[in-house]
């Protein structure tokens, strides 16, 4: 089968290829999956660096999470060939055939492509686990997204409002401030520059922000502190900015908010029932077609490096799927 390896870790993908591999194997519990879809998350170009948290030793195949059909599975599984499905796995998704624990997928629902498929579950299961499950997200809260253009962001920003919230959508890009207004239904667009904190007060009639939802940090986590409402929460999701950020603690002591780390894959593992249970929500969402993946662009595995280097370039709006068939 065809599939994009990390060879090496290096700063310009040049440790990366597509390569010919045998067919994976799978063993109990797994699922033997033909990938038809899969998108790239930023963690996916981190690690070809070896700068995300986990870090899988070389050569590995690429790619967190992807949407196909059931080859073969463990007849007590719940799935069976043929079945649609998404889901995925640290790593692996970037090839024609994928094998993963059967805990790890879930069933395509009615109605939704591949491609959106492919990009349901880490976007939408960290905005879930982020906003609702860690941020107790209630309906006309004011919520802040950062990194808004990006597809962590823009779901967050989509479940945000279907869960009731108005929500003040961020983007560091001049640029992307008219494309994020039409890509989604965010209350306001602003630039998440400077002293945005004005900006913020204004459009909130000065109550500030119960939740902060921030992938990016350095400069502007440093400036959500001066966001966050009292009582708040400033979830930590991401360093998308590159710079992780510092704080005094008189600051979340005089202002009253929080500051919460959130690692949906973690909280997903460490807390099953709870994962399964986030699974569902977004899945529930989505088949009420209350969710809908912004796609920027699909391209055929073989044009991988254009994806991973205009995600590098900060020029994707949404996500960007890669098709391993093609």
């Amino acid at each position: 089968m065809k599939a994009l390896v990390v060879a090496s870790l290096s700063p310009d993908l040049s440790g990366m290829a597509l390569a010919d591999l045998p067919m994976p194997q799978r063993a109990a519990g797994e699922v033997l999956v033909k990938v038809r879809a899969a998108s790239l998350n930023f963690p996916d170009l981190l690690m070809t660096r070896g700068e995300y948290q986990f870090k899988p030793e070389p050569p590995f195949v690429s790619g967190l999470e992807f949407a196909g059909e059931v080859v073969a599975a463990d007849p007590d599984s719940g799935f069976t060939p043929g079945d649609q499905v998404y889901g995925g796995n640290k790593t692996g998704a970037f090839a024609e055939y994928a094998v993963v624990p059967a805990r790890a997928l879930t069933r395509m629902p009615h109605g939704i492509g591949f491609p959106a498929a492919a990009a349901l579950g880490a976007a939408y299961g960290t905005a879930y686990t982020g906003l609702v499950e860690i941020g107790g997200l209630q309906a006309g809260q004011w919520v802040l997204i950062h990194g808004a253009s990006g597809g962590v962001g823009l779901a967050a920003v989509e479940l945000a409002k279907r869960l009731g919230a108005h929500v003040i959508a961020t983007t560091g890009s001049p640029s992307k401030v008219e494309a994020l207004r039409r890509v989604s239904d965010a209350d306001a667009v602003i630039l998440a520059q400077g002293r945005f904190r004005d900006a913020v007060a204004d459009l909130t009639g000065g109550a500030l922000c119960d939740l902060v939802y921030d992938p990016v940090g350095g400069d502007v986590f440093d400036e959500s502190t001066r966001c966050v409402a009292f009582g708040g929460k400033l979830l930590v999701i991401g360093f998308a900015g590159g710079r992780i950020a510092e704080i005094s603690t008189n600051i979340p002591l005089i202002k009253g908010f929080s500051v919460v780390g959130v690692r949906a894959g973690e909280y997903a593992r460490r807390f099953p029932e709870r994962g399964k249970a986030i699974r569902e929500a977004v899945l529930t969402l989505a088949a009420d077609g209350r969710l809908n993946p912004h796609i920027d662009r699909v391209l055929p595995l073989s044009r991988w490096r254009e994806a991973f280097e205009a995600m590098d370039r900060r020029e994707i709006v949404g996500k960007v799927v890669l098709e391993p068939g093609t």
